[in-house]
Order: structure tokens, then C-alpha cells, then sequence
């Protein structure tokens, strides 16, 4: 979101007109809740069609896990400047041109026929969800008069928004049934009927002064896609490998500069005075951990789910559904907690139990069922992922000054982001040596069965490279859930704000 997406525009447009009272409210309500729902469930919705679309397109087990890292780059590392772009430019106008992007990208995305092209459009549809994700929130300001309607319209796009992941894995199997395009194409007419429906129904902001950011948003998106290629190319050549070194070594120095404009430009992406906070530093730092963690289980499990346990894209998305569930429980529980208990034992103990769904996960077989190996720790993962959610979106703002409000909040949603493409670039790796080995320690029985029939050949093969991949992803979770039982401790040490502190905070927070 914008960096000033909690604060009241003036009452008048760019071009002098009200922004208020004169427009169909309910229809520029389901715009914007559409253009968010659009963004948002395009973050799980290709996860259910990742199987068919390796296979299709020849991705390789190291290249697969850029069809969602590409997307989360372009849109983690460009929200905070298509942000401040609105702010500058006027919001109507990039959010309109953020969903244009994102439907059109779509088309491109449908209609791939090689690995390459498909990336592409990935990377322009996060292009375009960073123009159009937190410009649409802070439409909602220009759009609706303060009070009961505002609150209203915050209420709904707010459950879009927790909607989004649910309603992705759901359509995403469906869609898939038909073709994994469609879940691509889907994107394209919402886009261009939100565009052409804005200019009537949004009222556009009044424009700010100030500079774009360029510098600290190129070397910062710039930095972090080397880095996560450098992490990724470690799984087909390892990490004594020239190309993986140079990648990594580059990426972390191109961060390094990103950090040193930012210290000093006077309009910084990433303000250092938001970061400059042991309270907040926690919180951002687990929610890495966090986006890691999610980007991770829905990607491994997805391909479990269809490779090894045979489940058909549809019932895979409903396999996910109680995910959605347990977090929505979680969040409300701590919602009630946060005013008697202080954030680091919510958070804390979330990141325990967010640990132990995945040490479940890490027990997965060939042969495991649904109800007994995987509901339960699906549901303990989402319970302990929702308590986390919601004390560490209090603490990310606690004591931020009111006009960096915004700021803090959208530096939580970039990072949430940033950790996914990290942590599943990284994971993906651990998870492809770890197929590799298991494939090596299975080559002298693999070599025996190719003398046997080639119906008997092939069925060892496929059970050989079951077992491998439930090797691989089950040791990923393993590494998840070490990671979950640091962020854990870290966050009992390192919170150091109180219940009560929050209470008295004062700040209005935007929670999703």
C-alpha cells in the first residue's frame, strides 16, 4: 500500500471536482474489491497448476519455482514505488494502469508456449500488482466520505483480501480441470472492465510533490533477483558453482547499495526510521520467515498433492480449504488475546505450533492419507500462522508517527513478499540436492530394474521418482520448521512491547 494510505485525502480531485458524494459508491466498491481479489488470489492460484504446467512447458525442478518467485519480485520489490508513484501521479491513474498491465500480462501468461514467455508475463503481472494493489486501498479514501461508508468499504475490500488465498486455490483447481491457461485468461476481462469502469465510477486523488525513488527501486528489485537466482541456480550446478557465487555475491552488494540510498535519500522507499526499532526489526524478520514458510507449503504441497498422491487440480484446492479456515480462527482468537496477553507470546507461541505442522509435514510418505498425514498439520500450520498475523501487524506499526503509518504497513505486506521469493528460492534448492541424493542412493536398484519388462521399468521408475520428490520436499519442511522454531525464539527475546503499550498506541492499523 501507499504511504499514505491511512491518512484522509483532500475533499477535492486533480481536476478541482469533489471526490466525494457523487458516484455510485457500490459500484466503485466492487471495482476496487475486484482489482484487489484479482491480485491477491493470483498468488495461490497458479500453485495448482504448476504440475501441468512443467510438463507442458518443460520447466525443470530448479526452474519451477520461478513461475512464483517472478511474480512475487516484480510485486514485493515494486509495491513501495508504485505507491509513491500514485501519491505523485495520481492513483486513479496508476491503479488503472496497473490492472490494464496485469490483465494484458495475463493474456501473455495464457497463451505461453515456452518457459521463457511464461516468466515474463509473471514478472509483468507483479509489475502491474504493484501499481494496482496499494493504490486500490487508498482509492478508497478518494472514493468514499469518511465514516460509516469508508468504514464500510475498509470492512469489505479488507475480506477480499483474506477471501483471496481461499478463492485461489479453489478456482485454481477448477480452472486447471479445463486448462492451466484459464487461469491466466481469467485475469484478462476483469482487468480491462475494471480500467474502463474506473474512469467513471473512481474519483482520482489529488496529487503530492515529491520524487520517485528510482535508484533505491531499481537496485533493491535488482538486488534481490540476483540473489534469489544465485540461491536458486545452486540446486543444478551447487553452491561452490562461479555462476551461483556471482549471483549471490552481486545480489547481496546491489542490497547493500539499495540500504545506503535509503539511509540517505529524503524520499526513501524504505525509510530507515521505520526500521530503526528492535520491536518492529522482529516483527519484519518473521513475517520473512512467515511469507518463506506459506510460499513454501502451498508450493511443495501442491505438487505432492498431484504428482505423488494422485489428487486430481480440483480436489487439490479443496485439500488446501481448511487452511484458510484455521487462520481466520487463529486470527480472531488472537484478535481477543492481543488486549490481555503481550504480542511475544502470541506470536511466539504461533511460530511453535506454526513449527510443528511442518515437522508433520516432514513424516509425509508415498503412502500417506489425506485425513491422517496431512489434514491435521495443514491445520496446525494455518492455527499457528494466524496467531502470528495479527500481534506482529500491530507490533510492525506500534509507535510509528502517524504519517509513517502507511509506510510501516507496506513495508510488512513488501517483506511478507520478499521473504516468500527468498525462502522458496532457497528451499527449492535444499529440496532439488535432496531429490538428486535420493536419486543417487536409488541408481544401483534403478539399474537392476532396466532389465527387467518395460511396463515393470517404467512403474519402478515412477515409483523411484515418488520417492524422491516426497524425499525432497519432506526435508524442505524440515528446514521450514528449524527456521519457524528460530523466528520462535527470537520473537521472545526480541519483542519487547507490551499489551498495554499497544492498546494505548492509537493508531489506526489495516490488518490483511
Amino acid at each position: 500500500m501507499s504511504e499514505d494510505v491511512i491518512k484522509t485525502d483532500s475533499s477535492e480531485s486533480v481536476e478541482g471536482a469533489p471526490a466525494h458524494g457523487h458516484r455510485n459508491l457500490g459500484i466503485a466498491l466492487a471495482l476496487i474489491s475486484m482489482a484487489q481479489l484479482m491480485v491477491v488470489l493470483d498468488g495461490t492460484i497458479v500453485n495448482i497448476a504448476l504440475p501441468h504446467i512443467q510438463i507442458d512447458l518443460g520447466f525443470s525442478n530448479a526452474s519451477l519455482p520461478w513461475v512464483v518467485n517472478a511474480y512475487a519480485l516484480a510485486f514485493g520489490g515494486l509495491l513501495l514505488l508504485g505507491g509513491r508513484i500514485g501519491d505523485i501521479l495520481g492513483r486513479r491513474k496508476v491503479f488503472m494502469f496497473g490492472v490494464v498491465l496485469f490483465g494484458i500480462a495475463s493474456f501473455l501468461g495464457g497463451i505461453s508456449q515456452n518457459e521463457t514467455l511464461l516468466l515474463a508475463s509473471r514478472i509483468l503481472q507483479g509489475v502491474g500488482a504493484a501499481a494496482a494493489s496499494p493504490n486500490a486501498l487508498a482509492l478508497i479514501t478518494t472514493t468514499f466520505p469518511a465514516g460509516k461508508e469508508r468504514n464500510r468499504a475498509m470492512a469489505v475490500y479488507a475480506a477480499m483480501s483474506g477471501a483471496g488465498a481461499a478463492v485461489g486455490l479453489i478456482l485454481g483447481g477448477l480452472l486447471t480441470e479445463a486448462s492451466w491457461r484459464w487461469t491466466f485468461f481469467i485475469n484478462t476481462p476483469i482487468g480491462l472492465i475494471v480500467a474502463f469502469l474506473a474512469i467513471r465510477y473512481l474519483g482520482e486523488s489529488a496529487r503530492q510533490r515529491g520524487k520517485f525513488d528510482m535508484p533505491g527501486a531499481i537496485t533493491g528489485t535488482v538486488g534481490l533477483t540476483a540473489l534469489v537466482y544465485g540461491l536458486t541456480h545452486a540446486g543444478q550446478d551447487g553452491w561452490g558453482n562461479g555462476v551461483t557465487l556471482g549471483f549471490i555475491i552481486g545480489g547481496l552488494a546491489l542490497i547493500a547499495v539499495f540500504l545506503g540510498i535509503e539511509a540517505r535519500s529524503r524520499h526513501a522507499l524504505m525509510p530507515f526510521r521505520i526500521l530503526a526499532n528492535r520491536t518492529r526489526g522482529v516483527s519484519f524478520f518473521v513475517m520473512l520467515v512467515v511469507g518463506a514458510a506459506m510460499f513454501s507449503m502451498f508450493y511443495f504441497l501442491g505438487i505432492y498433492i498431484q504428482n505423488v498422491l494422485g489428487y486430481s487440480a480440483l480436489k487439490t484446492g479443496f485439500a488446501f480449504l481448511p487452511f484458510s479456515f484455521g487462520i481466520v480462527v487463529a486470527a480472531q482468537l488472537a484478535s481477543v488475546l492481543i488486549a490481555r496477553i503481550d504480542p511475544r507470546w502470541i506470536a511466539g507461541a504461533g511460530s511453535a505450533v506454526a513449527a510443528g505442522g511442518l515437522f508433520g509435514f516432514h513424516q509425509l510418505t508415498v503412502d500417506s492419507h489425506y485425513l491422517g498425514g496431512l489434514l491435521p498439520f495443514i491445520l496446525l500450520l494455518s492455527f499457528g500462522m494466524g496467531l502470528i498475523f495479527v500481534p506482529l501487524t500491530l507490533t510492525a506499526v506500534s509507535g510509528v508517527a502517524d504519517t509513517d503509518s502507511g509506510v510501516g504497513s507496506a513495508v510488512l505486506n513488501t517483506v511478507q513478499q520478499i521473504g516468500g521469493a527468498v525462502g522458496l528460492a532457497l528451499l527449492g534448492t535444499v529440496s532439488t540436492n535432496a531429490i538428486k541424493d535420493k536419486f543417487t542412493e536409488l541408481a544401483p536398484g534403478l539399474a537392476q530394474a532396466s532389465q527387467a519388462s518395460p511396463d515393470q521399468a517404467k512403474q519402478l521408475q515412477a515409483q523411484a521418482t515418488a520417492v524422491a520428490t516426497t524425499h525432497g520436499f519432506t526435508t524442505a519442511f524440515l528446514v521450514s520448521a528449524f527456521m519457524f522454531v528460530g523466528a520462535a525464539l527470537i520473537t521472545l527475546i526480541g519483542l519487547s512491547v507490551k499489551h498495554k503499550d499497544l492498546a494505548n498506541d492509537g493508531k489506526p492499523v489495516h490488518i490483511g
